[in-house]
C-alpha cells in the first residue's frame, strides 16, 4: 500500500489534515479582499426565512465555506467517497452540515434527506456537476429536487486570483493568501412543480449556462482566464 493510501485511512491524520485546510481557507478569506454582486439576492431569503438551494461547480467549492451566512444552517451534499467525506469533516469547522450521497451512490436516499432539510425550513447546497464531473455540466438533480421541493435554485460562483488550478477533473481553484477575488449571486430559478421530463432537461441545460455565465463574469472580474467546460 503506498503511503498516500495508507495516510488516507489513518483517522488521526484525515483530521488533522481536514484542520489545516479549515485554517488554510480561513487564511485566504482573511487576507483577501472580496467583492460580492447580488447579495441581495440570498439576504431577501434569509430575512423572510424562506428555504432555497445554492448551486455551485465543484471546481468552486473551497471558498463556498466562507461566503454562507453563520446563523443559517445549511446543509451541502457530499459525496460517500473518502475524498468527499475529507471536504465534509473540513466543511464542519464551518459549521456546516452535510448530507452523504451522490448521483452514483446514496442517490434516493440524499434526495430524501435533502427534500426533508428544505420542507423544515433548512437550506440545501450542492455541485451540480459533482462528484465525478463531467466538469461544469450540470445534471438534473438539482432541477428535480427544486421541482418537488418548490423551492428555487440560487445559483452562485466565485473566482479569485492569484490562484492555482488543479489538474483534477473539475480544476479545482485554490485561491493563494492576500489575494483578491469576487462573488456573485444568480438570479432565482424556480422550477415548476408540474414540470415535464422535456420541461426538466430545458431548465438543466439553462441552469448549466447560468452558471457557466456567472464564473466567466467572476473571472473575467479578477483578470484570470475563464476555465472552460469538458
Amino acid at each position: 500500500m503506498s503511503l498516500a493510501k495508507r495516510i488516507g485511512k489513518n483517522e488521526t491524520i484525515r483530521g488533522f489534515l481536514c484542520w489545516l485546510a479549515s485554517l488554510y481557507i480561513r487564511l485566504v478569506w482573511v487576507t483577501g479582499r472580496w467583492q460580492v454582486e447580488n447579495a441581495q439576492v440570498p439576504e431577501q431569503f434569509w430575512q423572510q426565512g424562506k428555504p432555497f438551494i445554492i448551486a455551485f461547480w465543484h471546481g468552486r467549492l473551497l471558498l463556498m465555506m466562507k461566503f454562507w451566512q453563520h446563523s443559517v444552517p445549511i446543509h451541502i451534499l457530499i459525496s460517500q467517497h473518502r475524498d468527499g467525506q475529507l471536504i465534509a469533516r473540513t466543511s464542519a469547522h464551518f459549521g456546516i452540515a452535510s448530507i452523504a450521497g451522490s448521483s452514483s451512490r446514496g442517490g434516493a436516499g440524499a434526495l430524501r434527506a435533502m427534500l426533508k432539510v428544505l420542507k423544515s425550513g433548512g437550506y440545501v447546497g450542492l455541485s451540480p456537476d459533482g462528484p465525478k464531473g463531467p466538469r461544469m455540466r450540470a445534471s438534473d438533480g438539482v432541477v428535480i429536487l427544486s421541482k418537488l421541493s418548490g423551492c428555487p435554485i440560487v445559483p452562485i460562483a466565485y473566482s479569485a486570483t492569484p490562484r492555482w488550478l488543479l489538474k483534477s477533473w473539475d480544476r479545482f481553484q485554490v485561491p493563494k493568501p492576500f489575494g483578491r477575488g469576487q462573488f456573485i449571486w444568480g438570479e432565482p430559478i424556480s422550477i415548476p412543480r408540474d414540470a415535464s421530463d422535456d420541461d426538466v432537461e430545458q431548465w438543466r441545460a439553462r441552469l448549466e449556462k447560468v452558471m457557466n455565465d456567472l464564473c466567466d463574469r467572476a473571472d473575467h472580474m479578477v483578470g484570470e482566464p475563464p476555465v472552460p467546460p469538458a
